[in-house]
């Protein structure tokens, strides 16, 4: 096959290449966010995207100007700091070095830029605002006290209302309101909710952490008469003592207490004066019309227990109480930074059944997660009850075993006071006339909807389908000609967005757990898809934060009580350290958290002797054996690679010493206890251990052969659970067999993705086969496979030692049963692209590559390493 390189390509410092359009800075962040609100670092990192047309494009340096003001920024003025000009490529995680930013400060930047050539521009410019929490306000909530009997707490227990009226004398010039509450909290100012979050705070170890937000709320308040309202809900600070399992009380291993709220409204006036309101005694609280609310079991809702105006000026809150003071301590307050979560998508539902007489089932579509809003016209009185599932029944009824909560599906299981089974349902009674009704602090995973209760079915128009997660950018995008391959690149959408609430999670019905093990098989799938660069240091600290005191790591973050599966999901702390370097640059969460994954990491060390694991998960879900030892013993020698990798980052030379040094000892033992080397055989020999041993470098020339071997005995089919998937997908296209892996995910039967699209799949499930009565149907686990896609199909990676994606590796693989390929990434330095398409023997290959980054991009013929730009390369088959 010979190639034809188009566009020619010369290096970066080559003489006489006239200078292109002028290199400018775009896209300006301040901690991975555009014009943040509530920023807590004392030095905020700040970073930009280059543009310019050309090729071999490179930022030479940069200077940055932050001003207390737009008009010292249009005189170039840089009052609080000036970096001047600073000859480097760096751009992102600038750090800010400044004078002293105080509590609130509005900050004002805009950042200069020279390329190659000497050339410089301006960008425009941007913001940022230094949070400003703890101006007296006191933690305060409805005064009462949780039930001592365990079945107290299913009986009706109202979601608290505060409230507080104040009054706003002067030109009201800006104002901020900083919340945050435990479980969850919805703001209002005068009468209308406060920004678009929902299910805010995002959920953590609150005796570590508790997370923040700050809201403009300028354009809220007026002249005279305000009233800001509070509602809070139960979350995950007052679960229920529901035995998940049968044998797990959440309540026996989270933070727990009344729910209550943190609140500081900050005015400042024109004239240079301030105002300033916060949670405290003088507040007034009653209860609500929300009677019961679980992040499982739904809600109750009563309307004609509504308090028309309870969060508006001039309400008659005699009646209320002073709020009690929250005596529970809590951890650390701290600026919420991953995106929060939001409603993303509303749609109608696409039929209505009515499967028994007034028994309603509507189908959505597809199986997501979020809530329903309905409007009814109603008599008072009227219950309506909305029960959520997965699945249906042959006869058309609802099947939601599958989104039981814990499993609870028998009398007793859950303890005294628990329901038989632990179903998703939300319950509305009507307070009379029109009205609507949308649930506010729960969320379900469903695509059906049994609605009982009505006397005739509501048209679909007056049902609208809440799809919610944390509103993560959606920064990849993959398309080929194989539309099997586009539909299954869908469904990991659609179950990765069902799977991040906050915490990424196992699924969003069943459990709604952050499982460390889904994590490291889909974490690099998910960044693919989607700016995962806050969302995930948030994941690492919750990892931190659960921390059992001898340093080990356990399965879920936050901590839940579950804590068998070992390093396989503990690992997920330093894998995502790792990649938050690699894709995002960020050197700070390294040096925050290492000593965190150290302390683990010598846990283990200490644990294990013989240097061989011999407890935890391995490959779940596998359709073979899957042994602990010869599974999980490569995980514990990548992690200390990766310890390695992370000691030498920060100049820690004899931890380096000492993990690569641990890294050789596994190797060693490994290798002698489970490895044939005349076979090539690895512990079992299935092809999860033979991936394993692949993807960790722990095998030999014969490894590869034998896994050959056993797919071909197999059909072309896997065997493979969570992680050896991920793991023989990459190994297989890492070693030269990308069309082996092609046909293992091709396969139209059982087991596989088409598979699960065959049998009406519109997301992930968590068994290869369609199991309908415990396993969930909306599991991300299997999802690496849209990695696959997008590393090897399009070809998109970031090289082994890329900081920020500095580094770049385009190796499409043009496979037989292929005809093109579309796909791009945006990575934090800019767009990435990797296009190619057949025509006859020729392909055509579409590439482009950021200002200030290099490729090396990997056709037939060999290797191009080339710098920023758009370039056309063509092969010819000779075939």
């Amino acid at each position: 096959m010979e190639v034809k390189l188009v566009t020619l390509l010369f290096g970066v410092a080559m003489l006489g290449i006239a200078p292109a359009k002028e290199m400018k800075a775009t896209e300006l962040r301040c901690e991975f966010r555009s014009n943040p609100l509530g920023v807590d670092s004392p030095i905020p990192r700040l970073s930009w995207i280059l543009e310019a047309d050309g090729k071999d494009q490179v930022q030479s340096a940069y200077r940055v100007l932050v001003a207390s003001s737009k008009a010292h920024l249009d005189r170039q003025e840089g009052d609080l700091w000036d970096s001047g000009k600073v000859v480097t490529r760096a751009q992102n995680n600038i750090e800010y070095r400044g004078k002293r930013l105080a509590a609130g400060k509005e900050c004002f930047w805009i950042v200069q830029v020279w390329d190659g050539h000497g050339t410089s521009s301006w960008s425009k410019p941007a913001t940022w605002e230094m949070a400003d929490f703890g101006r007296g306000a006191v933690w305060i909530n409805d005064g009462k006290s949780n039930p001592t009997q365990l079945e107290d707490f299913y009986k009706e227990d109202p979601a608290p209302l505060l409230r507080k009226e104040f009054a706003v004398r002067g030109n009201i010039l800006r104002a901020r309101l900083t919340i945050t509450g435990l479980g969850y909290y919805e703001a209002s100012l005068n009468g209308k909710k406060v920004g678009d979050h929902v299910l805010d705070p995002g959920w953590t170890k609150p005796d570590s952490r508790v997370l923040y937000s700050t809201f403009d709320v300028t354009k809220s308040l007026r002249t005279g008469a305000n009233c800001l309202g509070v509602m809070l809900g139960n979350g995950w600070y007052n679960p229920l003592p529901m035995k998940m399992w049968g044998n797990l009380n959440l309540r026996d291993h989270l933070a727990i207490g009344r729910p209550r709220v943190l609140a500081q409204l900050h005015i400042e006036f024109a004239d240079g004066s301030h105002q300033t309101v916060v949670s405290d005694q003088s507040w007034k609280t009653s209860e609500g019309p929300i009677l019961r609310n679980s992040v499982y079991l739904g809600e109750l809702y009563d309307a004609r227990k509504e308090q028309p105006g309870w969060n508006k000026p001039g309400f008659d809150d005699s009646r209320w109480r002073k709020p009690g003071v929250a005596p529970e301590p809590v951890g650390q307050l701290q600026a919420q930074i991953q995106p929060p979560i939001r409603v993303t998508e509303t749609w109608h539902p696409v039929s209505v059944n009515e499967v028994k007489p007034n028994i309603f089932i509507y189908d959505c579509g597809k199986n997501f997660a979020g809530l329903l809003k309905i409007n009814v016209n109603l008599p008072k009185g009227t219950r309506v009850e909305i029960r959520y599932g997965e699945l249906l029944y042959k006869d058309g009824t609802l099947n939601a075993r599958t989104s039981v909560a814990g499993q609870i599906a028998s009398p007793g299981m859950a303890g005294p006071g628990a329901p038989d089974t632990a179903w998703q349902l939300d319950t509305f009674i009507a307070k009379g006339g029109p009205e609507s009704y949308t649930p506010t602090f729960t969320f379900h995973g469903f695509r059906y909807v049994e609605i009982k209760g009505l006397p005739k079915s509501l048209a679909l128009k007056d049902i609208t389908c809440l799809r919610m997660n944390s509103d993560v950018e959606e920064v990849g995008f993959f398309e080929c000609s194989n539309n099997e391959f586009n539909r299954i690149y869908e469904i990991c959408r659609n179950t990765f967005l069902s799977n991040i609430f906050g915490v990424q999670s196992d699924c969003p019905a069943r459990e709604k757990m952050g499982y460390g093990g889904d994590i490291v098989a889909t974490s690099e799938a998910f960044i693919l898809k989607f700016d995962m660069a806050n969302f995930y240091t948030k994941t690492v600290r919750d990892f931190g934060d659960s921390a059992r005191p001898n340093g080990l790591f356990t399965d879920t973050a936050p901590f839940m009580g579950i804590n068998y599966c070992g390093v396989g999901w503990a690992m997920a702390h330093p894998v995502l350290i790792s990649q938050l370097l690699q894709y995002y640059g960020n050197e700070a969460i390294l040096a925050e958290q290492y000593e965190a994954a150290k302390k683990w990491l010598l846990q283990v060390q200490r644990d294990t002797p013989d240097n061989i694991i011999k407890d935890g998960l391995s490959d779940h879900e596998s359709l073979t054996e899957a042994p602990p030892s010869a599974m999980i013993t490569p995980l514990y020698f990548k992690s200390a690679r990766i310890l390695a990798a992370m000691a030498d980052r920060l100049g820690k030379t004899e931890d380096a010493a000492h993990f690569v040094k641990l890294a050789l000892d596994i190797s060693n033992a490994y290798q002698a206890k489970f490895i044939e080397s005349a076979t090539g055989r690895v512990g079992p020999g299935t092809q999860a251990s033979q991936a394993f041993g692949i993807w960790s470098n722990l095998d030999t020339p014969n490894t590869l052969q034998f896994l050959l071997k056993d797919l071909r005995a197999h059909g072309g089919h896997l065997t493979t659970g969570i992680m050896g998937t991920k793991f023989m997908l990459d190994a297989l296209s890492r070693s030269g067999e990308a069309e082996i892996a092609y046909e293992i995910v091709n396969q139209p039967d059982f087991p596989g993705w088409r598979w699960m699209l065959k049998n009406g799949a519109t997301t992930l499930w968590e068994h290869w086969e369609k199991e309908e009565r415990i396993y969930s149907h909306n599991h991300p686990m299997f999802g690496s496979v849209s990695q696959w896609m997008m590393n090897w199909l399009g070809g998109i990676q970031p090289a082994d030692d890329a900081i920020g994606f500095d580094k770049i590796v385009i190796r499409p693989q043009t496979l037989k049963d292929l005809d093109w390929v579309k796909s791009s990434y945006k990575s934090v330095r800019g767009r990435i692209v990797s296009n190619w398409k057949r025509v006859g023997k020729k392909t055509f290959y579409d590439v482009e590559v950021p200002v200030n980054t290099s490729a090396e991009i990997h056709l037939p013929s060999g290797v191009e390493v080339v710098g920023s730009g758009k370039y056309h390369f063509e092969t010819t088959s000779s075939d």
